[in-house]
C-alpha cells in the first residue's frame, strides 16, 4: 500500500455530514400533493381458506380512494398477481388463501393513516381454516399438509435454473453434495459424535422500516422511490408482474436506514405500484415495526451433524441442514445451496455428505439476513468442532489449524481456495484472547472461559455491477453506480478507488445515488459483494478515462503512455512532476474548451463453473471466500445461568482494506448483532401467532450488553483480482460469534448448549443435568 494516496486511508464517510445534520432524504422525508396512505388487513390465521370478503362499508368512508382484494389485483389487465425471487408463490394480496398469520389479505388506500386504518375495521372477511405445519421436521414428511399445491419455480437464477415446476412437497428446494465414501468412513471410524443444532427466527431490525412511495410522472411512467438493496431487480419485478416495459420504470433509491437483506428484492413495490396504477395518485406504504416482524425473518434452522475421527483426525462429516422458510419461498432456495455447500466447514475431509433443504411451513417468509444463512450452520459445525476436541484430548485451537484449509486446496465443492486467511484468523483470535496462557483455578458461583470459532462464507456467484465513471473539465469526477448506500460505506469506498485511479483528491469523486434512469444494473447490495464487484466495475471505468487522458497527454509531452502517472489532479511523467499537464489543461487540449466531459462504463461480471446437482461439485462455485474467526471470554454465573461476555474479539480476512476503519467497523457492527442472537433475540410462536412481535418484547442487544473489551482485527490477504486487492467486510463479523460465545461457556462450566439463543434457563438446565437434577419444565 506505500504507493497509494487514497486507498489504505481511514478517509470519513461521505455520508457522515448529511446524516449527523439530518439533511440526508429518506423515502419517509417525501411528501407529494395528494399522496395516498396505506394499511393492510393481515390474516389472522396460519392457513385458511377466504370463502368472502366485504369492503363496501369501507369503501364508502369518506377519506377512502380505494379497497384493494388480492382478486382485484389478479383481474387487472396483464398482471400476475404472484411474485418472488426464487419461486413466484407470493400473492401480492391475499387471492383464494392465506398461509401464515399475518398474509396481507386487504389494502386500503386513503387520504391520510387515520382514515385508512378506520377503513380496515369495517371490512368483512370470512375463512375456513386449513391444516398448518409449523415444525419444520414434521413439514418434510409427506404426509404433512401441503402450504403450496404447485412449485413455480421464478427461474430469475442460473444456479437455480434446474428446479423443476409443479413439485408437490413443501421442500421446495434440495441441495445434494456429494465427495468420498462417507458410509466407509464411518465404518472405519475411531470414534462418531453425533450433535444436533438449533437457531430459532429472529427479526433484522434496521433502524428504518420498509417505506414505499410510488406515483405516475406527467408520461405516465411509473416511478417508484424505495428503501430497497436491489433497484436493479425491483424494476425487473415490477416490469414482469404488470407487464410493463423497464423504460417506462424508474426505481430510486436514496439513503436507507439499514438492511441487513430484509430489503432485498421486492417487498412493499408490487403493493403499493398495483394501489398506484389503480388510483393514479401517488401511493406512499410505511411498514409499522409491528408489521415489519410479519414482514421478513431470518430463517430457523435445524442442522443435523454426524462427524468420523480416525487418529485424530476427521475424516468424514454428513450434514443435514434443515432451512424454515416460511409460508412463502423468498430467496430461501438460494441460502440453502450457497450456504448449504459450506456445512462442513474450511476443513480438510476427505469424505463429505450434505443435504440441504429449503422447507415450507406456515410461518412469517424467511429471507436473507446478514450471513446469508453462513451463521446458521457455523453455528453447527464449529460448536461440534470443540465437542470433539474436548473429547478426543485435542487443543481446540490445534485442531481447528490441522485441518484448515490451504491456500490452492481443494474445498467440498471442488473449488480450489484462493486468498484464504482462515489460519491466520485463528491465530489472530487465539493471540489476541491470550489462548495459551495457563488457566487460574477456579472457585466459587461465577466461573470464566475462553472460547475460539473459525468459518467461512463465500460471495454469491455469479452477480453482475456495472458503473459509469464521468471526469469533469475540472478535475472532479461523478460516479454512477446501482449499489445502495445503506450504513456500510459503500460511497466511502467508490470514492477512494476512483480518486486513487484517477490520481484526483477523495473529495473531488461525487457518488450519484441509485436510479435506474441513469445508474447500471447491478444485482444486489448484499452478500459483501459490493467492494469487490462495483469496485472492480468502478475501477475499471475509471481505467478506460485515465487511457483517455495519458493518449493526450502522451501526444503533447512526447512521452510514451506506460512512462506517465496520475497524481496530485495532474499527469505528468514519471520521476518528472514538473513534465506534466493538469486535468483542465488536458481537456482544453484534447476538446478546445472545458465544458466537456469524458464517461467511461465497466461492467464485473464473474461467472461460477457448473455445479452438478447430484454431487454439489463445480470447479468454481465461488470468486472469492470470507474466512473470519471469533474469539470470546466469558463469565457464567451459575447460581443465575447468566452469560457475560467480558472479552469478544472479532478477526476478519478484508483482502486489502480499502478503508481500514471502515473494516473495522463492518467487524464490530456484524459481530454486536450476532451478540443478540446468541444470548436472547428469537422470534417465538404458538401454533403460528407470534408472540412476541414488537419492541416491547422482542430484546436486542444495547449497549449495556457490550463486552468490557471490544476489538476487531484485520487480517488481509489481498484477493488478485479485487480492487487493489479488496475483497469485502460486511458480514464477516457476523459468522462466528454464537460457536465463540457457547465454546467460552463449555470451556467455563463444561456444559454444552446445542439451542440458540443461549438463554440463562438453559444455562441452568444444563448445569441442573450435569449434576444429575432435573429443572421443572415450563
Amino acid at each position: 500500500m506505500a504507493n497509494l494516496a487514497v486507498v489504505g486511508q481511514s478517509v470519513y464517510r461521505k455520508d457522515a455530514n448529511p446524516k449527523v445534520t439530518g439533511k440526508a432524504l429518506h423515502v419517509g422525508n417525501i411528501e407529494m400533493p395528494g399522496m395516498l396512505q396505506v394499511a393492510v388487513l393481515r390474516s389472522p390465521y396460519a392457513h385458511a381458506r377466504i370463502t368472502r370478503i366485504d369492503k363496501s362499508k369501507a369503501a364508502g368512508l369518506e377519506g377512502v380512494a380505494l379497497v384493494m382484494t388480492g382478486v382485484d389485483v389478479a383481474k387487472m389487465p396483464g398482471v400476475d398477481p404472484y411474485y418472488g425471487p426464487a419461486f413466484r408463490d407470493q400473492p401480492i394480496l391475499a387471492v383464494d388463501k392465506v398461509c401464515y398469520v399475518g398474509d396481507p389479505v386487504v389494502a386500503v388506500a386513503a387520504r391520510d393513516q387515520r382514515t385508512a386504518e378506520d377503513a380496515l375495521q369495517l371490512v368483512e372477511v370470512d375463512y375456513e381454516p386449513l391444516p398448518a405445519v409449523f415444525d419444520v421436521l414434521e413439514a418434510v414428511r409427506p404426509e404433512s399438509p401441503l402450504v403450496h399445491e404447485r412449485h413455480r419455480p421464478a427461474k430469475a437464477f442460473a444456479d437455480l435454473a434446474h428446479v423443476k415446476a409443479g413439485q408437490q412437497s413443501n421442500i421446495c428446494y434440495h441441495f445434494k453434495l456429494r465427495t468420498g465414501d462417507v458410509d466407509k468412513a464411518f465404518a472405519d471410524a475411531d470414534r462418531v459424535f453425533e450433535d444436533t443444532f438449533s437457531s430459532p427466527p429472529a427479526q433484522h431490525m434496521p433502524m428504518e422500516p420498509h417505506v414505499t412511495l410510488v406515483y405516475l410522472d406527467e408520461q405516465e411512467r411509473l416511478n417508484v422511490w424505495t428503501a430497497s438493496q436491489s433497484p436493479s431487480y425491483v424494476r425487473t419485478e415490477l416490469s414482469n408482474t404488470f407487464s410493463i416495459p423497464m423504460h417506462h420504470i424508474r426505481v430510486r433509491v436514496p439513503y436507507i436506514g439499514g438492511g441487513y437483506g430484509a430489503k432485498l428484492y421486492a417487498k412493499l413495490e408490487p403493493l403499493v405500484t398495483a394501489l398506484a396504477l389503480i388510483t393514479k395518485k401517488p401511493v406512499r406504504y410505511a411498514l409499522t415495526r409491528e408489521e415489519e416482524f410479519l414482514t421478513i425473518t431470518k430463517h430457523k434452522v435445524i442442522t443435523k451433524i454426524k462427524t468420523a475421527i480416525k487418529n485424530g483426525s476427521i475424516t468424514a462429516r454428513k450434514c443435514e441442514v434443515f432451512w424454515d422458510t416460511g409460508a412463502y419461498a423468498e430467496i430461501g432456495p438460494r441460502i440453502g445451496h450457497k450456504s448449504g455447500y459450506t456445512a462442513a466447514g474450511p476443513y480438510r475431509i476427505p469424505n463429505v455428505w450434505i443435504d440441504s433443504y429449503c422447507v415450507y411451513t406456515n410461518h412469517v417468509p424467511a429471507g436473507a439476513f446478514r450471513g446469508f444463512g453462513v451463521p446458521q450452520v457455523i453455528w453447527a459445525y464449529d460448536s461440534q468442532m470443540d465437542i470433539i476436541a474436548r473429547a478426543i484430548g485435542e487443543d481446540p485451537v490445534e485442531f481447528r489449524l490441522k485441518p484448515a484449509l490451504e491456500e490452492g486446496e481443494s474445498f467440498a465443492t471442488g473449488t480450489l481456495v484462493r486468498s484464504f486467511g482462515i489460519k491466520e484468523a485463528i491465530r489472530q483470535a487465539a493471540r489476541a484472547i491470550e489462548w495459551s496462557k495457563p488457566r487460574p483455578v477456579q472457585t466459587g458461583t461465577k466461573l470464566r472461559g475462553k472460547g475460539i470459532a473459525a468459518g467461512v462464507k463465500a460471495v454469491l456467484t455469479p452477480s453482475i455491477s456495472g458503473a459509469i465513471v464521468i471526469m469533469n473539465a475540472d478535475g472532479t469526477a461523478n460516479v454512477l453506480s446501482s449499489t445502495v448506500e445503506m450504513g456500510q460505506g459503500s460511497e466511502t469506498t467508490m470514492g477512494q478507488i476512483v480518486a486513487e485511479e484517477l490520481g484526483i483528491a477523495f473529495d473531488q469523486v461525487h457518488i450519484v445515488q441509485p436510479d435506474t434512469d441513469v445508474t447500471p444494473y447491478d444485482t444486489i447490495t448484499a452478500g459483501s459483494r459490493s467492494t469487490y464487484h462495483m469496485g472492480n466495475a468502478v475501477r475499471m471505468a475509471a481505467v478506460k478515462i485515465k487511457a483517455k487522458l495519458f493518449e493526450v497527454v502522451a501526444a503533447k509531452l512526447e512521452a510514451h503512455p506506460d512512462d506517465l502517472v496520475a497524481g496530485g489532479g495532474r499527469i505528468f511523467v514519471r520521476g518528472m512532476a514538473e513534465r506534466g499537464m493538469t486535468i483542465s489543461e488536458i481537456f482544453l487540449a484534447k476538446f478546445g474548451s472545458l465544458g466537456t466531459t469524458l464517461a467511461a462504463e465497466a461492467v464485473c461480471q464473474p461467472t461460477a463453473g457448473h455445479m452438478d446437482p447430484e454431487t454439489g461439485q463445480s470447479e468454481k462455485c465461488t470468486e472469492y471466500w470470507f474466512p473470519s474467526a471469533t474469539a470470546a471470554e466469558v463469565e457464567v454465573d451459575t447460581e443465575t445461568g447468566q452469560v457475560k461476555v467480558l472479552q469478544l474479539f472479532s478477526v476478519g480476512d478484508t483482502g486489502t482494506a480499502i478503508n481500514p476503519r471502515h473494516c473495522e467497523q463492518q467487524l464490530l457492527g456484524a459481530a454486536i448483532m450476532h451478540l443478540g442472537l446468541t444470548l436472547f433475540e428469537e422470534m417465538i410462536f404458538d401454533e403460528g401467532q407470534l408472540v412476541n412481535g414488537s419492541l416491547l418484547d422482542y430484546q436486542v442487544a444495547s449497549i449495556k450488553d457490550m463486552p468490557e473489551s471490544f476489538r476487531p482485527i484485520v487480517v488481509e490477504v489481498p484477493h488478485e483480482t479485487g480492487p487493489f486487492g479488496a475483497k469485502g467486510a460486511g458480514e464477516t463479523g457476523a459468522l462466528t460469534v454464537a460457536p465463540a460465545i457457547a465454546n467460552a461457556i463449555q470451556d467455563a462450566t463444561g456444559v454444552r448448549i446445542r439451542g440458540l439463543p443461549i438463554t440463562p434457563e438453559k444455562v441452568l438446565r444444563a448445569l441442573a443435568e450435569k449434576k444429575g437434577e432435573a429443572l421443572p419444565q415450563d
